[in-house]
């Protein structure tokens, strides 16, 4: 029984060592981090959205605006900004039929133009 008391006991004491020990080291690493994570690039949902106001009829630019391409990407990335946006707002998570729609219709916009 004691020995089980004194095992308990070291790793308790082990355990807090080692804890210690990270933290001490984290406070090193710290800035490195926070360096990473600000080199890492911007998405295109992290709050750099379209805030602007709708044309009475939508325009090529304002269509690759709102699907974060540029007005002269090619199909490939007019369809995988479609996708990635689509599946932010698939119907099974709660989005409207008409937000479908005008994703939908800013997919075409884009891929007639081109």
């Amino acid at each position: 029984m004691a020995s089980t008391v004194v095992a308990v006991g070291l790793t308790i004491a082990a355990a807090g060592f080692a804890g210690r020990y990270v933290l001490q080291a984290m406070k090193h690493v710290e800035p490195q981090v926070k360096q990473v994570f600000q080199s890492l690039p911007k998405s295109a949902f992290s709050g750099g959205y379209y805030r602007g106001g709708f044309e009475p009829k939508m325009t090529k630019r304002e269509a690759a605006l709102i699907l974060g391409v540029s007005p002269t990407a090619n199909r490939g990335k007019i369809r995988d900004a479609h996708r990635r946006i689509m599946l932010l707002n698939h119907p099974d998570k709660g989005t409207r039929t008409a937000v479908i729609q005008i994703l939908n219709s800013l997919k075409l916009l884009q891929e007639t133009h081109f």
